[in-house]
């Protein structure tokens, strides 16, 4: 089973669709029970950090996905909430990637939404996968290059597009909305 977390952010149907389409049984949950039996946890989310991390400081699900070891996978706003630090709502994270994450600087169109590609691709979510081929993006805010960076992604400057520590992997791109590249990247963290 797959647990999908519940806390107050968007786009978690359009997640459950997608990994119900691979074959996977999922459940949207933001019990400590429910995810701690859960073969994989996903975090999607398209929100606000400030008010995601406040819903999972009062449910205690802050601490909880810290001491997880089955495979994670934060999309979006989870990746951002993975990281050590936000601007968006001056708010401190889960800290599982010690990297910040800052607005997009106003030299281009913010938000960058649409297509892009990535480079530097490494590691288990990206067997099979070319790193010329497209993603979809939507987000202001980005995550700074680091060591624990998968893959790179240059919109007005390069920022993390993927993020891996442990047990933890991190997509700043939409898999679910990203045709066949997002359903083998999706199949490859089920497949974990």
């Amino acid at each position: 089973m797959i647990a999908i977390l519940k806390y107050n952010a968007g786009n978690i149907q359009s997640v459950k669709n997608a990994v119900g389409r691979l074959g996977y049984e999922s459940i949207v949950t933001d019990s400590r029970d429910e995810i701690v039996k859960a073969g994989k946890l996903i975090i999607p989310g398209v929100g606000e950090a400030a008010s995601a991390m406040r819903y999972l400081r009062e449910k205690g699900l802050d601490r909880l996905i810290l001491s997880l070891r089955q495979p994670v996978l934060g999309i979006c706003l989870g990746l951002h909430l993975m990281c050590r630090y936000s601007e968006e709502g001056s708010t401190g994270c889960l800290g599982i990637f010690d990297s910040e994450v800052k607005k997009f600087p106003p030299a281009g169109k913010v938000p960058h939404m649409g297509w892009n590609n990535f480079t530097g691709i490494k590691g288990e979510l990206f067997r099979g996968v070319e790193a010329s081929e497209d993603v979809y993006y939507v987000h202001s805010y980005y995550a700074e290059i680091s060591e624990y960076t998968s893959a790179t992604c240059d919109y007005i400057i390069p920022f993390s597009a993927a993020m891996h520590r442990d047990n933890y992997f991190a997509l700043q791109f939409h898999p679910e909305k990203s045709a066949d590249t997002g359903v083998k990247i999706l199949s490859n963290f089920l497949e974990l």
